[in-house]
C-alpha cells in the first residue's frame, strides 16, 4: 500500500483505451465514475446471453434437461481464468452476498464461538455474520499506511473464541487489500476459518484465488464482464463436503458445486455467458486493461485531491479504485451518503460511490475502459459546490 500524503506530482492522464468506450452501451450523457458497485456488460457478453435466452425459449426442455452440464463447462472457463486448479472446488452463484451465507452455514459453531470483522466490510456480509455467532468487530483505521498494519491490527482483534475471519479481499469503499496472502496464512496458524470476500476481485486481479483461503467468493458481474447475477464461491477441499444449498434441489445429491448450482427454471443465460467476459477480457489484454484503469483512478483521485477539505486514503497500488475522506461533518451517515450521492447524479449527471463514516464519509472513484479522463476533471470542477 502506498501512503497518499507523501507530496507528489499528479500522474498524467493516461488516453482512452482503444475501442474500450464503444463496447459499452452506456449513456454517454453521465460520467459512470462507479463501475465498482454494479459493472457493466459489454456488448459482445450481451450479445452472447440473448443468443442463450433465445435458445432457451425456443426448446425449454433441451436447454433445461442439458443445462447442468453445460453450467459445468462454463464454470471450468472461470476457473481456468481465475486461477482455480480444480473447477470441481468452485460454484456458480448469484452474488458475493449469498457466497457469504454458503460459507458461515457450512461452518460448524458452536456455543461461545466469535466471528472476527472489520468495519471496512460489506454490510450484508456482516450482517450475514451476525446471524450466526457472536460479532467481534475489528477497527480499522483507514489511514493504515501499508499491508503489515493492517494484518498486525486484524490479529490484535483475536480473541480465544474466534472461530472465522470474514475479511475483504479488496475493501469496497475504502478499496484497499485487507485479506493479504500473509495475514491468511498467520490466522490459518492459529485454527481461524477464513472466509474471504472478493467482491472486486476477480478480473481486477490476477489469479485472486492464488491467497489460500478457507472460503473466497467474489463477482464476476463487475470487473471481470459477465452479466448481473454471476458470481462464483471457491472452497478448500477440507470443507466441501459441508457446503449445503440455501435451497433444497433435486441435485443435491450430487453435492458440491452441483447442488448449490441448481434453481430450477431460474435464468441460467448469466452464468453460461460469464466466460464471455472473461474472455474478452483476455482478448483486450488484461494486464493493459488492469494499468489503464489503475491509472484512471489515481488520476481521477489526484484531482479530487486538490479540492480543499478532501484527503486521499492510502491505496492498493494498481487497483482500480480509489477512497478520499469528504470534508469532517459530511456523509456521516447511510442516509446523509446517499442523499448527497444521488444529488451529484440528479443534478450533475455523475455517478461516483459516496460511503458513510462517523464523523465524516468519502467518495470513491472507479477506472474501466469506457472512461475518459475528462469525467473526472467534471466531477473534480463540480464536486465542490456540494461540498459548501
Amino acid at each position: 500500500m502506498t501512503d497518499p500524503t507523501a507530496p507528489a506530482a499528479r500522474p498524467a492522464a493516461p488516453a482512452v483505451f482503444p475501442g474500450g468506450p464503444g463496447l459499452f452501451r452506456l449513456d454517454p450523457e453521465i460520467a459512470h465514475l462507479n463501475h465498482g458497485s454494479f459493472g457493466a456488460v459489454p456488448v459482445p457478453v450481451q450479445e452472447a446471453q440473448a443468443v442463450l435466452r433465445e435458445e432457451a425459449h425456443a426448446d425449454p426442455d433441451a436447454f433445461f434437461i442439458g443445462v447442468a452440464e453445460r453450467i459445468a463447462g462454463a464454470r471450468a472457463r472461470v476457473a481456468r481464468h481465475l486461477g482455480a486448479d480444480d473447477p470441481e472446488g468452485i460454484a456458480f452463484i448469484a452474488n458475493a452476498t449469498e457466497g457469504a451465507n454458503l460459507a458461515l452455514d457450512a461452518v460448524q459453531f458452536a456455543d461461545g464461538d466469535e466471528i472476527l470483522v472489520t468495519d471496512h466490510g460489506y454490510g450484508t456480509v456482516t450482517a450475514a455474520a451476525a446471524r450466526r455467532a457472536r460479532v467481534t468487530t475489528v477497527n480499522l483505521d483507514p489511514y493504515l499506511p501499508d499491508e503489515d498494519a493492517v494484518r498486525e491490527t486484524v490479529l490484535a482483534g483475536l480473541t480465544p473464541r474466534t472461530k472465522v475471519a470474514v475479511l475483504d479481499h479488496i475493501s469496497s469503499p475504502t478499496a484497499r487489500l485487507i485479506a493479504s496472502p500473509r495475514l491468511l496464512a498467520d490466522l490459518a496458524a492459529r485454527g481461524v476459518t477464513t472466509i474471504v470476500d472478493g467482491a472486486h476481485a476477480p478480473g481486477m486481479v490476477a489469479n485472486p484465488l492464488a491467497a489460500g483461503a478457507d472460503f473466497w467468493f467474489g463477482n464476476l458481474h463487475k470487473w471481470a464482464y459477465a452479466p448481473s447475477g454471476s458470481a462464483v464461491l471457491a472452497v478448500a477441499p477440507a470443507h466441501r463436503g459441508r457446503v449445503r444449498a440455501l435451497v433444497p434441489s433435486w441435485e443435491d445429491a450430487h453435492g458440491f458445486p452441483r447442488s448449490v448450482e441448481n434453481r430450477a427454471t431460474a435464468d441460467y443465460t448469466g452464468w453460461l455467458a460469464a466466460p464471455e467476459g472473461l474472455d474478452l477480457l483476455e482478448r483486450l489484454d488484461a494486464g493493459k486493461v488492469r494499468a489503464h484503469n489503475g491509472a484512471l483512478a489515481a488520476h481521477g483521485a489526484a484531482l479530487l485531491a486538490e479540492i480543499p477539505g478532501l484527503t486521499p486514503l492510502p491505496y492498493t497500488e494498481g487497483l482500480a479504485m480509489r477512497a478520499l475522506r469528504l470534508p469532517p461533518g459530511t456523509a456521516g451517515t447511510q442516509e446523509a451518503a446517499r442523499a448527497l450521492r444521488e444529488r451529484i447524479a440528479a443534478e450533475r449527471g455523475i455517478r461516483v460511490l459516496v460511503w458513510p463514516w462517523p464523523g465524516g464519509g468519502g467518495i470513491r472513484v472507479c477506472g474501466q475502459i469506457y472512461n475518459r479522463p475528462e469525467e473526472y476533471e467534471r466531477l473534480a470542477a463540480e464536486l465542490p459546490a456540494f461540498l459548501a
